[in-house]
C-alpha cells in the first residue's frame, strides 16, 4: 500500500545536541553517535568548530539515499561555514570532494584509468613485492617492532606514491604534509602551510607532465590540464586527497590487526581458514571506526522529508557511515564481528556519486596486508598489554598510533 504521505504529520524539529571532539582509544565505538542513533534515525548536531547546526542522518537506507539524491549537494558547502569537527576548513575549490554532477563526472574521468579493477590489479604484484621485501626487513630484525612503523605505514605510502607518481625523493615531505592535514592539532595555521606545500608541488608536477604517456594518477592529470579538459586547480584539488587515502589504508588495517590480537579465535580462524578472509575483510570494513565524527556535508536544494522531519531548503545535512554500517535492520546483531556475516553490504568506502575513488585500490592493500602478515608471522601477538597501544590523538581518522609486537 503506498502511504500518504500528505496527510502524514511533520514531527518538530529534535533538539540540538552537542558533539565535542573525542579522543577514543581503541575500536570503541562513539557514545555520541551511539547516543544519537538511539534517540531516532535523524538528528540536530552541533560539532565542535564551524556555525550553526546541521542535520545527522544515521540509518543505513537513509544514508544511502542522501548520498544519492541530487536534492543533496556538496559544491555550496564551499561557501559556507558550516558546524565541523575540524578547526581548520579550507576546501580547494575544484576539489572532487566538492564537485556535483556533471563536474563530478568530468573530474573523476581524468583518472578513472588508475582506478580500475585492470589499473589496481596490474600493480598488484609490484605491491606484493613491496610488502615481502618490508616483511623479510622486519624478520631479519627480528622482535620485538612496531608494526605500524615498520609495515602498515610504509606500504600504504608506497602503493600510493607509486599510483600517483610521486618520485622516491619527494614521498617523505609529502607523506608530512598529508599527516598534518588529516590532524586537528596544530591548528589552522599548520593545516594551511601543509596545504599550501603539497598544492605547491602538485601544481608544480603536474605542469611538468603536460605531455606524459606514463598511467599514473598525476601523469593523467598533467595530460588532462594539458588538453583543456580539467584547469590546473581543479587537477590539484583531485590530486590532494587521492594521496591522502594512504593515511586511511594505514589507520583502518591498525585498527583491523588491533582487533585481531586483541580477539586471539578472530585471528586463529583467519590463520587457518584462508578462504574466509574475503569475507571477514567486509566485516572488519563494517566494524571499526575508521573515522571520528563525520566527514563531509551536504546542503539540501529543496524542502525534503526523511522520516517524518522536514529538512528545509539551504539546511546542512551530514550522514554518518559508522551509523549506518551498525544499523541492527541491516545487519543482525551489528555489536557483533561475524566473520560469516552474509550479505555484508557495507558502506566503508561510501555510496552514490561520492563513493571513494580509491576504494578499490584500498581492499587490494588491505587484503595483501591481511594474507602477508598473517601468513609470514604466525606467531604474532600483542608486546604489550592492550591497553598500552598509543592512539592517534586530535585526528580526524581513527587509527594506533603504533602497534607494538612481538612473534
Amino acid at each position: 500500500m503506498i502511504e500518504d504521505t500528505a496527510t502524514r504529520p511533520i514531527l518538530g524539529p529534535p533538539p540540538v545536541r552537542h558533539w565535542p571532539a573525542l579522543d577514543i582509544t581503541g575500536t570503541e565505538f562513539d557514545p555520541v553517535l551511539a547516543e544519537l542513533m538511539r534517540e531516532g534515525p535523524v538528528s540536530r548536531i552541533q560539532l565542535p568548530h564551524g556555525e550553526g547546526w546541521a542535520w545527522l542522518v544515521t540509518r543505513y537506507d537513509d544514508v544511502r539515499m542522501v548520498t544519492n539524491d541530487p536534492r543533496f549537494a556538496r559544491a555550496p558547502v564551499v561557501d559556507r561555514g558550516i558546524t565541523r569537527l575540524a578547526p581548520h576548513f579550507k576546501p580547494k575549490r575544484g576539489s572532487l570532494a566538492f564537485a556535483d554532477q556533471g563536474d563530478h563526472n568530468r573530474l573523476r574521468g581524468a583518472v578513472a584509468a588508475a582506478f580500475t579493477v585492470r589499473g589496481v590489479e596490474r600493480l598488484r604484484s609490484r605491491a606484493q613485492d613491496m610488502l615481502g621485501e618490508m616483511v623479510d626487513e622486519l624478520l631479519a630484525d627480528g622482535p620485538p617492532a612496531d608494526l605500524t612503523e615498520r609495515v602498515l605505514e610504509p606500504f600504504p605510502i608506497a602503493v600510493v606514491s607509486e599510483v600517483m607518481g610521486v618520485p622516491a625523493a619527494d614521498r617523505e615531505r609529502v607523506h608530512a604534509w598529508t599527516r598534518q592535514i588529516v590532524s586537528s592539532s596544530g591548528g589552522a595555521e599548520a593545516s594551511a602551510r601543509a596545504k599550501d606545500g603539497m598544492y605547491g608541488w602538485f601544481a608544480e608536477t603536474i605542469r611538468s607532465r603536460y605531455g606524459s604517456t606514463e598511467e599514473d594518477v598525476i601523469s593523467l592529470l598533467g595530460v588532462a590540464v594539458g588538453r583543456g579538459d580539467i584547469s590546473e586547480e581543479e587537477a590539484i584539488g583531485l590530486a590532494g586527497p587521492l594521496q591522502i587515502g594512504g593515511e586511511a589504508v594505514t589507520a583502518n588495517t591498525g585498527q583491523m590487526f588491533f582487533l585481531l590480537l586483541t580477539r586471539p579465535t578472530l585471528l586463529e580462524r583467519l590463520r587457518t581458514e584462508p578462504a574466509v578472509r574475503p569475507r571477514a575483510i567486509d566485516e572488519l570494513l563494517r566494524f571499526i571506526p575508521h573515522r571520528s565524527a563525520v566527514g563531509l556535508a551536504r546542503i539540501a536544494q529543496e524542502d525534503v522529508e526523511i522520516r517524518g522531519v522536514r529538512i528545509s531548503a539551504g539546511e546542512p545535512v551530514y550522514v554518518s557511515y559508522l551509523a549506518a554500517n551498525r544499523d541492527p535492520e541491516v545487519f543482525p546483531d551489528p555489536e557483533r564481528i561475524d566473520f560469516d556475516r552474509t550479505p555484508n553490504p557495507q558502506l566503508a568506502f561510501g555510496h552514490g556519486p561520492h563513493y571513494c575513488v580509491g576504494g578499490l585500490l584500498a581492499r587490494m592493500q588491505t587484503e595483501l596486508l591481511i594474507d602477508t602478515v598473517i601468513d609470514r608471522l604466525p606467531g604474532l601477538r600483542l608486546a604489550v598489554p592492550a591497553e598500552e597501544v598509543p592512539w592517534r590523538r586530535s585526528t580526524l581518522i581513527r587509527g594506533p598510533e603504533a602497534l607494538p609486537v612481538t612473534w
